[in-house]
């Protein structure tokens, strides 16, 4: 489970030191000098001589300490205190308490005006540092998304109240403004990229407990956990809660990222740790810092993984790399420009497309109004593309965008036509009575699925009446004829199954049918 939010929740954190008792007798600390105890604790292996000489010796490529690294860099790391507007629990009643004699209860909190939650103030806690000596300083979106107040305390103890320049939800990157000056400052290391092994020193503010640092080593580069602008640097520095916004360091006191998330099935370090790349934070934090809000390509397509099985049903090369678009939006740059459901985009301006992140990530970086030479396979040939690049909508108004344009059959309605049936699917041409049973848009096209045959390999793959079968074998279908004929080409090829491009109430989806037998 990946915590990310969970850094910054609760208004306190208690610490409990356990004293050590002995019962008749004393606790022995051995002396610094009590070398013939150690050596019996060891079994008898004493330490060479020459080791009393220095306090500690690093093994070969390890610094003597990060002290100085530290004591460097830390007065620009600062603690980030948030005071939040959250729904007042409803408190209706609590459960017996041991001791009373009667049920404890509270009355219920009475609604707010116009029927309103009710609110109450907490309070949370994360990490940030300037890059600026005016003022400005990076955090995370998370740390400050709800904040009706923010306070930043200095390693000097000097507390600032801060205010909200930009925020950007899709990096999960923040910039706070303080008054005053001069700040001491850090700046983001983007011409040398750590390598894995390489030592990382994380500072910040973990469970509200000020100005704490932590050591580790870049673990692996590019990780995805599921952002789409984002291949995350992974560390083994701890990070817990509060950690959220600090930054992690090198060797040489240069940020190369800024600490997001962790991995952890018990929510404190386990060390997994992620930190979003400097080159990364600096572009965006700087968007922030001119304009307030960041502004990104858009193509209006919905795409997917070009997997193995597409490719193989296709009859692509297992070396074919790309985006699989499932969908383009009506009216969007995308169909604007020509591209089609079913084209694999494998390169944009010139340079090859990996993967569907690849694409969105490289398109979301793109200025709107830009430009994008696309270039997709369709039907066994490469298509050139020009589309222009529109503003990217906020999440909420791509939701808006993502309708239903299926559904189930309506009671009382006729049964459909049984028509033609492929290979378990038993399929019939688009009509305005097939459309109306089962609310299929007027924009989507193809060979309505009527039924699906008990036992078929069909049925196994989730097929139902309703879905629409767009392509067959990367081509456009309307009739059971076309579909044959599809899927009596995959099988003179020698591929095991064909790739359909179906409607389903959740959008359009690729889906590899593997053929059964011979052809019905």
């Amino acid at each position: 489970m990946l915590k990310r939010k969970e850094f910054i929740l609760g208004a306190a954190v208690g610490l409990t030191f356990a004293a050590a008792a002995t019962a008749g007798g004393i606790i022995d600390w051995p002396a610094a000098g009590a070398q013939e105890q150690r050596a019996e604790m060891r079994g008898g292996l004493v330490p060479a001589s020459t080791a009393g000489a220095v306090l500690f010796q690093p093994p070969p490529g390890a610094p003597n300490s990060f002290a100085d690294i530290i004591d460097q860099v830390s007065p620009a790391v600062v603690q980030i205190d948030v005071t939040t507007r959250v729904p007042r629990p409803s408190m209706r009643g609590f459960p017996n308490i041991p001791g009373l004699p009667f049920p404890f209860s509270v009355p219920q909190q009475p609604q707010g005006e116009d029927g309103e939650e009710p609110m109450m103030e907490g309070a949370g806690s994360g990490s940030g540092f300037f890059i600026s000596a005016d003022g400005f300083i990076v955090t995370n979106n998370h740390v400050v998304a709800n904040a009706s107040e923010i306070t930043v305390r200095l390693t000097d103890d000097r507390e600032l109240t801060a205010r909200i320049v930009g925020r950007d939800a899709e990096t999960d990157l923040a910039v706070l403004k303080v008054d005053g000056g001069p700040f001491p400052f850090v700046e983001f290391e983007t011409s040398a990229q750590p390598r894995v092994g390489d030592w990382v020193v994380a500072l910040g503010n973990p469970f509200g407990l000020g100005g704490s640092a932590t050591a580790g080593i870049v673990s692996a580069r590019g990780r995805d956990i599921g952002e789409q602008y984002v291949d995350y640097i992974q560390i083994d520095a701890p990070i817990n809660r509060g950690n959220s916004g600090g930054p992690t360091f090198d060797i040489y006191g240069r940020v190369i990222g800024v600490n997001t998330a962790i991995f952890s099935p018990t929510g404190v370090s386990v060390g997994i740790g992620f930190a979003i790349p400097a080159d990364t934070a600096q572009r965006v934090t700087q968007q922030l810092m001119q304009d307030g809000s960041i502004q990104r390509g858009y193509l209006g397509v919905e795409i997917g993984t070009l997997t193995d099985d597409y490719r193989e049903a296709l009859g692509l090369a297992d070396d074919v790399q790309g985006a699989y678009v499932n969908s383009t939006t009506p009216g969007g740059p995308a169909e604007q420009g020509g591209v089609q459901a079913g084209d694999i985009v494998v390169e944009l301006n010139g340079q090859p497309v990996r993967n569907n992140t690849d694409l969105t990530r490289r398109v979301g970086q793109a200025a709107p109004g830009d430009t994008l030479r696309l270039t997709v396979l369709r039907e066994g040939g490469r298509v050139q593309l020009s589309v222009r690049s529109g503003v990217r909508p906020s999440a909420d108004e791509l939701n808006a965008q993502a309708g239903d344009a299926g559904g189930a059959p309506r009671p009382g309605q006729a049964e459909a036509p049984a028509g033609t049936t492929i290979e378990g699917l038993t399929v019939a041409p688009m009509t305005a009575a097939l459309r109306e049973r089962h609310s299929i848009a007027s924009g989507v096209n193809g060979l309505v699925i009527t039924g699906v045959t008990s036992g078929s390999t069909a049925a196994t793959r989730g097929f139902a009446p309703g879905m629409v079968i767009i392509q067959a074998d990367g081509r456009a279908i309307s009739t059971a004829a076309e579909f044959r004929q599809a899927v009596q080409r995959v099988r003179e090829s020698g591929r095991p199954g064909v790739l359909l491009l179906v409607r389903t109430p959740n959008g359009n989806r690729p889906v590899v049918l593997e053929l059964d037998g011979d052809e019905e």
